[in-house]
């Protein structure tokens, strides 16, 4: 298959620059993993002191437990953050791009600990970018730009606009209802002081929606041209971007994104406008950019696509994202930053470069947060733990879990273009481990896998291992014995990764080439995703795999 994901400036070029599914409980997720002994002769590095809290399988936690929080509160690839506060509790997703189911939505009451309520888009029409999640009378909605992709049968020749809406956050979620908005990203919803509902768009532009929010009532027009920045000032591209709009008092205001979410780490930022009207005129905040990375030396870089959200206490935050320093492959990170209202009416950044732990939004350590990564496949968890990676409508049926077995019917000839299911991981340092076993004249294995260009990890087939790394098969050979039923292990310790498989999950042998990953990233790839594990399935088999295990090294 061909590459099926397109970069967000692919797609603002398109636009001038300028889920019918019940959601599923889940929360057995949350529950650790069973305990188990190290196998012996594996290598793996000891756990190393985090300065970050300990969740579920050591993985790491923004809660440091003592009242106070350190960023990410959603460490890995969760990038485009749309947050809604409805009453006392808190929901988010982000962009899932090829992920199918897409849309995990994410519940907190703290804005620090997230529990999944599980996804929204059981099978996206397209590729899924940054979407708007609002509650408008009683009803709430997803506005989710569809990025043409190969396998796409609706969304074709540009970016469009879609809307999916439920009566309830847990679902059911309608099939998604076209908005005929062609070549734009990014939506924004608010209503106008006239009472009636407008989406802000990337570029920027508006226009205005019916009173149910399923159709347009007018034409897309110009609304805003941002504020500009310095020219000798070192980003990837203007970039106007992510509109999100709140109303405080008599004022509107838009928050934007410029400078481009990849590139140089000192390009993405958040700036500033108000209005007292969504017709404009807009003023720019006088002391925009409100959020930038201004120096290379800081923990976050690339920091923007902001959503201001009042906290538990009054307080305000921006939620967005950022790549952490030194680990661009895990994507673009969810950051929780608090801001002031200056004494005329504009919001002022508190947190500083995000370096260090900062007060919990409710004076006091959380709840549960996350879920277990580790996976028995007793039950499905396609959706949270697992996602189908750039799958077609109809190859949904390749995948059967449950029962204690993931099986993965084969096609293409090897990653690049056969069947996989991939997860996010958000630590520095982890251990993968599952076993396959082959059914038929297929190859079946374990990856970290970014996209169908770049990847590294075994496969195993008739013939014996297969080695992949940088995309492509490796010359190396590596000498593993004939089986057709293998355990496999990756660790990945602060981007250097080393393979192992065994015959009997506990006599290990180590692979004999270790790899960098730090380069497996945007900037290397052109294209927004992260270093994650997979399961993969080529041929005309089918690939069964069993008892996947996660463990956090710190």
């Amino acid at each position: 298959m061909a590459n099926t994901q397109i970069d967000r400036r692919g797609m603002l070029a398109l636009g001038g620059m300028a889920a019918a599914s019940a959601v599923a409980p889940v929360a057995a997720l949350a529950a650790p993993a069973p305990e188990r002994a190290s196998a012996p002769n594996t290598a793996a590095p000891a756990p190393v002191p985090s300065r970050w809290g300990k969740g579920i399988e050591g993985q790491r936690k923004a809660d440091l437990g003592n009242g106070m929080f350190r960023n990410p509160i959603l460490a890995g690839d969760y990038a485009d953050p749309s947050i809604l506060k409805d009453g006392d509790d808190y929901y988010m997703t982000h962009s899932s791009f090829d992920a199918a189911p897409g849309l995990l939505i994410w519940h907190s009451r703290d804005l620090v600990n997230w529990v999944p309520v599980g996804p929204a888009l059981a099978q996206p029409i397209a590729i899924g970018f940054a979407v708007d999640l609002v509650k408008h009378a009683g009803r709430y909605f997803i506005y989710i730009p569809f990025i043409p992709a190969p396998w796409s049968a609706k969304v074709k020749d540009a970016p469009q606009i879609w809307v999916i809406h439920a009566d309830a956050i847990t679902g059911p979620w309608s099939e998604p209802v076209d908005l005929g908005i062609k070549g734009a990203i990014d939506p924004g919803h608010v209503v106008g002081e006239d009472g009636k509902r407008y989406l802000f768009l990337s570029g920027i532009e508006r226009v205005q929606l019916t009173d149910d929010g399923l159709a347009t009532a007018g034409p897309v027009a110009h609304a805003y041209d941002g504020w500009k920045y310095p020219d000798e000032w070192i980003t990837e591209a203007y970039a106007l971007e992510g509109p999100k709009l709140l109303r405080r008092s008599e004022w509107f205001y838009i928050i934007t994104a410029v400078g481009g979410t990849s590139g140089p780490a000192t390009g993405h930022m958040v700036t500033a406008a108000r209005s007292r009207s969504v017709n404009g005129p807009w003023e720019n905040c006088p002391h925009n950019p409100i959020i930038r990375t201004r120096d290379v030396g800081e923990a976050w870089w690339s920091r923007g696509h902001a959503t201001a959200v009042e906290g538990p206490r009054g307080q305000w935050y921006f939620v967005y994202h950022g790549y952490e320093n030194g680990y661009r492959s895990l994507g673009r990170q969810t950051l929780l930053e608090p801001f002031e209202w200056t004494s005329d009416g504009w919001p002022r950044a508190l947190g500083g470069d995000l370096s260090q732990a900062l007060p919990m939004p409710t004076g006091r350590a959380g709840g549960p947060h996350g879920f277990a990564r580790s996976d028995s496949f007793a039950t499905s968890s396609l959706g949270t733990r697992w996602t189908g990676y750039g799958l077609s409508p109809d190859e949904a049926a390749r995948i059967a879990m449950g029962g204690g077995k993931l099986v993965l019917q084969g096609k293409g000839t090897g990653p690049a273009d056969g069947l996989l299911v991939t997860q996010g991981v958000g630590d520095l340092a982890y251990e993968i481990t599952v076993s396959v076993e082959l059914e038929g004249e297929v190859e079946g294995g374990l990856l970290l896998f970014y996209n169908r260009r770049l990847f590294l990890g075994m496969g195993l087939e008739g013939a014996g291992m297969k080695s992949y790394r940088g995309g492509q098969p490796m010359y190396w050979r590596e000498p593993a014995p004939l089986s057709r039923t293998m355990h496999l292990r990756i660790v990945s310790d602060h981007q250097i990764v080393t393979f192992y498989y065994s015959l009997d999950g506990k006599s290990w042998t180590r692979h004999g080439v270790r790899s960098e990953v730090s380069g497996y990233n945007a900037n290397t790839s052109d294209e927004l995703a992260s270093l994650r594990p997979a399961l993969f399935a080529a041929g005309k088999g089918q690939a069964v795999f069993r008892d996947f295990r996660y463990r956090a090294l710190g």
